[in-house]
């Protein structure tokens, strides 16, 4: 992955200023599937490996379907003595767990507990997120010729869908190929695309395992359709920059 910019000017660069004692956590949509919770404290160890010595403290919530929710995490640093922490969602469009939910429940906690609770930006499609994606179509050894279709939920907001397909289009201009965006739960759907592009590898834009993902590999079997994990650890110095990033905002 490419190294992070250097900071230019006056202002220090938040990555390499010393590491306040502020606990980070990490915000997910929340899934049924049963491997969810592992996948977010594994990714969680991970972030906490790149802090270094200094190892943040690092938590874990989610928005609904698993447990525990962001309330919950917030009373415990809040009782453990803590009087601030970094909210990091792990969402990659500003749609509306990003615009309205994830506000609402940030506010709700820190309202109950009396935390200050910082919100970091989002994982969002940009530069740094498309090098992770490329590292892990190398690492994969996804041939040249393969079509990548980017495996996104997907939004009833269109802006939050465009952001998805911009980047998978600046994918296959890196790649020299022609890459596209689909989705789980609008148009254009990932399960009708299958049987429709040769040679074509699915890249899931998911933090971690999900039902979706799941319904998708089921389908993909049928068409000898090769589909990569989830991102998860590869996450970890992008969530660590957003966290750095907050600090030095604060």
């Amino acid at each position: 992955m490419p190294a992070l910019p250097e900071a230019s000017g006056a202002p220090r660069d938040p990555l390499s200023s010393p590491i306040p004692s502020v606990p980070l956590v990490l915000v997910a949509h929340g899934s049924r599937h049963p491997g969810v919770s592992a996948a977010l404290d594994q990714l969680a160890a991970a972030v906490a490996a790149e802090s270094g010595p200094e190892r943040i403290d690092i938590s874990t919530a989610f928005l609904d379907l698993t447990e525990p929710d962001l309330g919950t995490v917030a009373a415990a640093l809040a009782a453990a003595g803590h009087r601030r922490a970094i909210v990091l969602p792990l969402l990659f469009t500003q749609a509306f767990h990003a615009r309205v939910d994830l506000p609402e429940t940030v506010r709700k906690a820190a309202q109950d507990t009396g935390l200050d609770l910082v919100t970091a930006e989002i994982l969002g499609t940009g530069g740094d997120i498309e090098a992770i994606l490329v590292d892990a179509l190398t690492e994969a050894d996804v041939e040249e010729e393969s079509v990548v279709l980017l495996y996104a939920v997907g939004s009833s907001d269109p802006d939050a869908n465009a952001a998805v397909m911009a980047l998978a289009s600046r994918l296959g201009s890196h790649r020299g190929s022609w890459d596209f965006a689909a989705f789980a739960t609008c148009d254009p759907r990932a399960d009708e695309q299958l049987g429709r592009v040769e040679r074509l590898t699915v890249l899931p834009l998911f933090v971690s395992p999900g039902l979706l993902l799941n319904q998708l590999e089921t389908a993909a079997a049928d068409h000898d359709v090769r589909i990569l994990p989830p991102l998860g650890n590869r996450l970890a110095p992008v969530i660590y920059a957003r966290y750095r990033a907050a600090l030095a905002a604060s």
